[in-house]
Formats: structure tokens, C-alpha cells, sequence
């Protein structure tokens, strides 16, 4: 089948060379890409009704005869209209075209023909409008419908996959070596891709679904699981003495136990382990991942070595370093901020302290990957919000050591089957405990009529020396018709409901130095109430912070709602969350019910991932990885069957070199030069 993929399209019977450019704006170049572009969806052309069942409005099927000529007529706009009448033992009813100049010559009066489409009856009798048709001796069953392009319609596309059909050799060498599919039930490569394009009923349709699936995730799964193994080599960073307990005597509180099992994990990797760790601490918003690194940062430190802590934005990296320089005020480890908004004087000369061994711990942004800076020894990497950053730019921090360790941390819950994917290349250690002195955030679902009320409740809160987030999807004025964007919201708190309250506003078009000052103001109570866009999703700590509007909420995936929400609760006081939503979608108001009933992120990512699908679980923020061709992240069961698949593979074969998985193995070693990750062996 390899030699497919060097067959250009023009090789088919109707494809010139215009027809190949506009299957090219679909991203099928070749006879073999044409094979892997699977149908969206399917019409069920099984369920034939009789013509005296059908209804006003209906899409159906049904067997009839064309009893008359299709002829041709022009409206007064000059549309081409050609109609004919078919009947069944039923009925009759008038099938009508639009713009279709060829379809008389097509359609035989006499014949039988089985009709799909719309019913409409205004009045002048029943008509099906524009129907798809096909001689009643062909055999019907489940209908492909592809995704198209203007100018190239389902039913071309359809009809080239059948003569692409015909070109695969006799003899197809399957990736999946026999023994595999037998033990998983999987059917055979030919089987597959025939069924999946042109099925003959709803269960060879499953079976060649199940098959095409699960290889497309166990090919990720593979590669994944290779470049955990092999992307690192050995450490040059030996850990010999763990300081745990002697960091947790200086705090003045206690972990819990989750972070207690976390830090141990990661003092056991680089106790034990002779290639680096390569570890992520995933944890709730507010779980303490922060001390979990702060005390494996000193364990590093401690037997002798260097650590750099990572953060996506100034704001985040500016908290962290107060925060970490408090947690080692009485010791003398030495910490330091390097971002790119310091003076160049003043990055000159923190860069020759941490070239010097002079700064044990540098808190740092991008600044930090960039060829100027240089460690004398690196130990230990640590990235915040792992979503933010990709491959390249963690690859460029560890690129500053010796295979140093890597600790990263996600406040973004992901589900626990789809985690195993996207952070495939990490261990895994989850903080699902908050610390005993943090209050559940409270939240509600609330109307525009009830805006008045909100308003009252922010006031009494205010009143009380606390603060409130109001957070709009929206930037600019008239983006989206009945949607207020931030500035306009502002503007009116300011000039009415809040006239005599201090009220900022922070959005992501605003330079960073500005942004930057306004949170700083909010932080230290200088505003009251913050106006914002989601740029504050991942922002500075305002333990002072008690309530959090979100505006037009049902435009928000669940999991960013659990981000913002995690933006109070801080503190000592009782927060609360209310969101704002007029839709009265039954799927909209289920999704949002989840936010007012449970606080547990992952519990809120798993729902949010049957409810909406993958979304921004996996994008090019993550791993950099291509969109799937046919599998569905919101799948748990395909995921977990791949992922037995890739455990009985890899201790069955031993080896993915082995000869039988040579083919799947070259699948594995393509996915990633697609991405930069070809070093895989």
C-alpha cells in the first residue's frame, strides 16, 4: 500500500488537475491519503419508508418509480427548477431539483430508484427537495458523507474512493501482525478501509471503526512510550542525600499527605533512577504543587547543584519568586528573577552570577531558554503550567545541564485516560487533596434578570474590605451581536452601578508592562473590583479575592470555568463563583449544573470531555502532536484498548524493531518527523 502514497490523484478516472487541487485544500495529495480520509458521518439508506408515511420536514428514504419526464423550468430569479413525479403501491409525490441542468438525462422514466431528502408540503402537495438518488438494484445500506470543499461535493469524493479501492495490491501487509488482532478482535487492514467507506451494515461498520481506531491510538501510545525511554539517556546529575524532611521542619504549616507522596516520588526517581526524572505534578488549583517544588528544588540545592523554575508569563514568575523566596528565607539558598522586561544591565549580570554558581535558584520566563543564559550546574528543571509550554522549549531549558531532572506542573485537570496520552513522555504524580484551611469555592448559575442581586452581593462584599472578578469573553465592541466586551462592561460599572468603587480592567490586547500594573494595583487592593478577559485564567494570587463573575458562562469549556474559578477561595474567607447565562440549551445548562455541583477538577475534566470532546486537551499548546485522522479523544474506551494493545505489544515483541512490527513501527517513527521528534531511537 506504501506506493499508494506516491500515486498522484490524477490517476484516477474524472480527477485532472483542477479536481486534484481542490482535493489538495483537503490535504490529500495522493491515491494512499485519499484511502485515509474517512467519512464525518453516515446516512442510514436502510430505513425505506412508504411514500404515504412520510411527514412535513423529514429527512427519508424511500423506494419509488419515476412515473413522469423530469423537465426543466425557470423561476424569476432565473434558478434552472426540474421536476418529476414518482409513486410507490402508496402514493406519489414530486421530486424537485435546483441548478442541476444534467439530472433529466440522468433519471429514466420506469425505472425504480431509491430517493433520499427532504419533505416539504406547503400546500402544493408533497415534494422532496433535492434528493440523492441511486438505482434501487444497487445494494444501500450505510451512505459515506466526507467532509468537503467548495466545487468538490461528498458524492465526487465518494466515487474516487471506490476506484481507490481497486488500486490496493491483492496482498496488503498489514501493521498489525495476526497474533495482535486476534487477541483484540481487530479485523484486517483491506476489511478496514473498505468498511469504514463503504459499509455494509452498522456492524462491519463498528468492526472497521474499532480497528482504525485503535491503531491510530496505539501508534500514538508507542511513540510516546519511546520518547519516555529514549529521549533522555543518562543523568550527569546524581542526587545522593534526600533533605525532605528537613525542608518540611521550616514550614510553618503541614502538607498534606497527596504532596507528601509527591515530593517522595520525585526524591525516589532521582535517588534510584540513573536517567534523569521526568516527572509532572498534576494538581487542583490552590493543591500546593508550589511546595512540592519548592521542597524537591531544595533537596537539588542542597547536594550541590543549580535549579531554574519556568513560568509562562512575568505576572506568574514575579509571584513565584516572592513566593519561593519566602519559603527560603532562613537558609542560604540565594533565588533571582530573570525576565525580559529587567534592564539589560540588570540580566547581564544575574546571567554571571548563575554562570558563576552565585545564584542557587533562578525564577525566570522565556529569558531564561535563551542563549545568553548559562548554569554552571544545572540539577533540576521545573516548568509551570505544562499546557503552555511545548517539546522545543522544555528541550531548550534541560539543553542548559547535563540531562538535568525535569519536575513539571498543570493546574489544568486533564481526565485520567487522555492524561496518559498527552503526558505519555512523564511520570505522573496527582495532588487530589487540598489543604485543610481551604474553603470549597461556592457557585451558582444565574440569569441577566438577576444581575441587580449580583451586583448587591459584590457591593456587601466590597463593603466588608474583600474583592470581585467580573470576567467577559469579549475584548472589543461588536465582535458578537448581545455580547458586551470587557471595555464597554467596565466603562459602565464605573460610570453607574460602581461610581463611587475603585474598578480596573485588564485584557489580553494591553501591553504586558500594563497588564502587568493593573494586576499589581488588584493585588494590593488599589482596585476593588477587576474587569477582565481570560487573561487572568492563569494570574497573580489575590487571596483577598472572594467572588468571581463570569459573563455569558456557557461560552466557556467546563475546564476553563474550574480555572477561573480557582482565581478565589484563596484565602481564609468563604468565595464564591457566579455564572451568568441566558441560554436555555438543556446540554448548555447540564454543563454548567456540573460547576455548581462539584469543585473536583478532574471530575469537571472528565465531564467537560464527554460533554465538549477534547477541545484544548490537546492542541499544538501541548505536545505539538497532527490532529487524529479518525480516533476521539472523548473515547476512554479506545484509549484504554490501545493502550493494552501497546503493553501486550511491547511484552510480547520485546523490541518494536522486531520484524513483525516493522511496518508499525515505521508508522510510529512518521507521526513524529511530522512534529520534530524524529529522534525516537
Amino acid at each position: 500500500m506504501a506506493s499508494l502514497y506516491k500515486m498522484p490523484l490524477t490517476k484516477l478516472s474524472g480527477v485532472g488537475v483542477k479536481r486534484a487541487e481542490l482535493f489538495a485544500k483537503l490535504g490529500i495529495n495522493s491515491v494512499g491519503e485519499l484511502l485515509n480520509f474517512y467519512p464525518r458521518a453516515y446516512e442510514d439508506w436502510t430505513d425505506i419508508k412508504s411514500i404515504s408515511d412520510v411527514k412535513n420536514g423529514e429527512i427519508c428514504c424511500i423506494k419509488a418509480t419515476l412515473g413522469t419526464p423530469v423537465n426543466d423550468s425557470y423561476s424569476r430569479g432565473g434558478t434552472i427548477l426540474s421536476k418529476g413525479m414518482v409513486f410507490d403501491d402508496t402514493g406519489s409525490l414530486r421530486i424537485l431539483f435546483f441548478n442541476n441542468r444534467y439530472i433529466s438525462g440522468l433519471l429514466k422514466v420506469g425505472e425504480e430508484y431509491l430517493f433520499r431528502g427532504k419533505i416539504n408540503d406547503e400546500g402544493y402537495g408533497l415534494q422532496m427537495l433535492a434528493p440523492v438518488f441511486s438505482p434501487s438494484s444497487e445494494e444501500n445500506g450505510l451512505h459515506a458523507i466526507y467532509k468537503q470543499t467548495p466545487g468538490l461535493v461528498s458524492k465526487v469524493i465518494s466515487n474516487c474512493v471506490k476506484q481507490a479501492l481497486t488500486l490496493l495490491p491483492k496482498q496488503i501487509n498489514d501493521p498489525l501482525p495476526e497474533q495482535v488482532r486476534k487477541t483484540f478482535s481487530l479485523c484486517g487492514l483491506r476489511e478496514a478501509l473498505e468498511q469504514i467507506h463503504f459499509p455494509k451494515d452498522p456492524e462491519k461498520l463498528y468492526d472497521a471503526r474499532k480497528r482504525l481506531v485503535a491503531e491510530e491510538l496505539l501508534v500514538l501510545n508507542l511513540g510516546m512510550k519511546k520518547l519516555k525511554e529514549h529521549s533522555r539517556g543518562v543523568s550527569g546529575v546524581k542526587i545522593s542525600a534526600d533533605y525532605s524532611d528537613d525542608f518540611k521542619s521550616k514550614l510553618p504549616f503541614e502538607l498534606t499527605n497527596a504532596q507528601k507522596h509527591a515530593i517522595s516520588d520525585c526524591v525516589s526517581d532521582m535517588l534510584t533512577k540513573s536517567s534523569p526524572m521526568n516527572r509532572l505534578v498534576q494538581g487542583d488549583v490552590g493543591s500546593g504543587k508550589t511546595a512540592v517544588a519548592a521542597s524537591v528544588i531544595y533537596t537539588v540545592i542542597k547536594n550541590g547543584f543549580q535549579a531554574a523554575f519556568m513560568a509562562p508569563t512575568e505576572i506568574l514568575a514575579r509571584q513565584h519568586y516572592e513566593t519561593f523566596k519566602s519559603f527560603f528565607e532562613n537558609t542560604e539558598i540565594k533565588v533571582s528573577l530573570l525576565t525580559g522586561a529587567l534592564k539589560e544591565s540588570e540580566k547581564k549580570q544575574i546571567r554571571s552570577q548563575l554562570a558563576d554558581g552565585e545564584i542557587n535558584l533562578v525564577i525566570g520566563t522565556h529569558a531564561l531558554i535563551t542563549d545568553k543564559t548559562e548554569f554552571k550546574n544545572l540539577g533540576l528543571a521545573v516548568t509551570d503550567e505544562q499546557h503552555r509550554f511545548g517539546v522545543s522549549q522544555r528541550s531548550k531549558l534541560l539543553g542548559k545541564g547535563d540531562n538535568p531532572h525535569l519536575l513539571v506542573m498543570s493546574a489544568t485537570p486533564i481526565p485520567r485516560t487522555l492524561g496518559l496520552i498527552i503526558f505519555g513522555d512523564l511520570d505522573i504524580s496527582i495532588i487530589d487533596e487540598l489543604p485543610p484551611q481551604r474553603k470549597p469555592v461556592k457557585t451558582a448559575l444565574r440569569t441577566t434578570a438577576q444581575r441587580k442581586k449580583i451586583y448587591d452581593f459584590i457591593r456587601k462584599e466590597v463593603s466588608e474590605g474583600r474583592q470581585a472578578y467580573i470576567v467577559c469573553p469579549l475584548v472589543e465592541e461588536g465582535e458578537i451581536e448581545g455580547l458586551v466586551s470587557a471595555e464597554e462592561y467596565a466603562a459602565e460599572l464605573m460610570l453607574n452601578q460602581f461610581q463611587d468603587i475603585s474598578v480596573g480592567l485588564v485584557h489580553g490586547k494591553l501591553k504586558s508592562d500594563e497588564k502587568e500594573e493593573i494586576m499589581r494595583k488588584f493585588a494590593a487592593n488599589e482596585y476593588s473590583i477587576l474587569v477582565a478577559t481570560t487573561v487572568i485564567e492563569v494570574g497573580v494570587d489575590v487571596p483577598n479575592a472572594t467572588v468571581m463573575v463570569i459573563e455569558n458562562a456557557e461560552r466557556f469549556g467546563l475546564s476553563q470555568l474550574h480555572q477561573l474559578r480557582g482565581r478565589v477561595g484563596r484565602g481564609e474567607a468563604q468565595s464564591y463563583c457566579i455564572l451568568i447565562s441566558d441560554s436555555f440549551s438543556e446540554s448548555t445548562r447540564a454543563r454548567l449544573e456540573v460547576m455548581c455541583s462539584t469543585n473536583d477538577g478532574f471530575e469537571i475534566a472528565d465531564q467537560d470531555l464527554k460533554m465538549r470532546g477534547p477541545g484544548d486537551f490537546f492542541g499544538s499548546r501541548q505536545h505539538g502532536l497532527p490532529q487524529l485522522a479518525i480516533a476521539d479523544f472523548a473515547d476512554t474506551k479506545s484509549i484504554e484498548l490501545s493502550q493494552m494493545i501497546a503493553d501486550y505489544i511491547l511484552f510480547t515483541y520485546r523490541d518494536l524493531r522486531a520484524d513483525e512490527l516493522r511496518l508499525l513501527n515505521s508508522e510510529v517513527e512518521q507521526l513524529f518527523e511530522q512534529v520534530g521528534q524524529n529522534s525516537l531511537n
